[in-house]
């Protein structure tokens, strides 16, 4: 028995289909706007608080919306994969395929404060930077839990019992090999025996549209020729489940109440849930901030919760990026993969900013 036991996660991206359009809504793109009305509800305290325009703050999340939307595309684009999209420009703006780096997005967000404050006399760029670094976590959180709900951004395996196995890409898999298969399910345990620290025995357990009769011939090919090699072919499965080496694979078929059943044993892999890593530390990094905005904003200089900001976040970034996937394979060859290369520098930045504002009460706050 484990601290925390292996779970099985298998959601879909879609959350429910439009009824008449036909148009699925996914968890990643409500959760993403989630995040921005939520950052805007608290804004609008802020400045009510402060005594700012409530107004300028939907003025303030267009311009945010779309420096992250574009800085973020344009970030993963230039800072992954430079060749292929300069040679490929038209394949920048297929943001629906996926895509975004934090790091754009960060760099786009500082650009575009800096125009917003230009026009605001009294929001200077550090006062609405301050502001903006306490909900862009709230923002964070929420874009993190849906790349969860996407089954994206995977951690490494955790090499124990434990950890997250995402299997939606066995799913995907099972149905697109067979289309006569009505439903795929998980469940721990089978009857394989596991030699290898980090896979853990589980069943998968098919079940097939009603009029379907499984053919014992073509059950066998499907089973013990066609699976393996999809197992290895399909992208992300095999970094999900295994089947033992060098051995037969395990399987079942039966019917149950007149339909076909079919259970397959293989070897699961738990894996690191980076993104709810992430979800958490940004919602630990909203509280802190939040609270010294409340109770000690007259008393630090303006400037100093961005720089605890991007101190917090970066770091954060940099350690988690140790129990994650790289995001390209030419990530492997180098010390520190891009997601710490870059953060690095965002860090400094922080440092530099906390040791100027660092024991300074401010005597005059009428500027801000």
């Amino acid at each position: 028995m484990t601290l925390f036991e292996m779970i099985i996660w298998s959601p879909s991206p879609e959350m429910f289909v439009i009824p008449g359009l036909n148009h699925p809504v996914r968890w990643y793109g409500l959760l993403f706007a989630l995040g921005f009305i939520l950052a805007q509800q608290v804004m609008y305290w802020i400045f009510k608080t402060e005594g700012k325009k409530q107004k300028n703050v939907d003025q303030l999340t267009m311009y945010l919306v779309i420096a992250v939307v574009v800085g973020a595309r344009l970030g993963h684009c230039l800072f992954y994969n430079p060749g292929y999209y300069l040679s490929n420009p038209f394949e920048i703006l297929k943001i629906w395929e996926g895509g975004l780096a934090s790091h754009g997005g960060a760099i786009g967000m500082l650009i575009a404060l800096y125009l917003y404050s230009r026009k605001h006399a009294d929001q200077s760029y550090l006062w609405i930077l301050d502001r903006v670094a306490i909900v862009t976590v709230l923002v964070g959180a929420c874009i993190r839990f849906g790349n969860f709900m996407n089954s994206e951004i995977i951690g490494l395996p955790t090499g124990s019992d434990s950890g997250i196995v995402f299997a939606r890409s066995a799913e995907d898999m099972f149905t697109s090999l067979d289309s006569r298969i009505e439903e795929v399910s998980f469940e721990k345990g089978g009857k394989i025996e596991s030699t290898e620290a980090g896979k853990i025995p589980m069943t998968i357990h098919l079940e097939y549209k009603r009029t379907v009769k499984l053919d014992e011939a073509n059950a066998k090919l499907f089973f013990e020729t066609t699976l393996p090699r999809a197992i290895d072919r399909y992208y992300g499965v095999a970094e999900h489940i295994a089947l033992p080496a060098n051995q037969a694979v395990v399987y079942d078929t039966y019917e149950r109440r007149g339909v076909q059943q079919a259970d397959v044993a293989v070897l699961a892999i738990p894996r690191h849930p980076g993104q709810l890593y992430e979800a958490l530390a940004c919602v630990i990094m909203f509280l802190i901030l939040a609270h010294i905005w409340y109770h000690h904003r007259s008393q630090i200089k303006t400037g100093f919760l961005f720089g605890v900001f991007m101190m917090m976040l970066w770091s954060e970034r940099f350690f988690v990026e140790f129990f994650k996937e790289n995001q390209e394979a030419w990530e492997a060859d180098i010390p520190l993969n891009m997601g710490q290369w870059l953060s690095i520098p965002m860090f400094i930045i922080g440092l530099v900013v906390v040791i100027k504002c660092w024991g300074f009460t401010p005597k005059d706050k009428k500027a801000e």
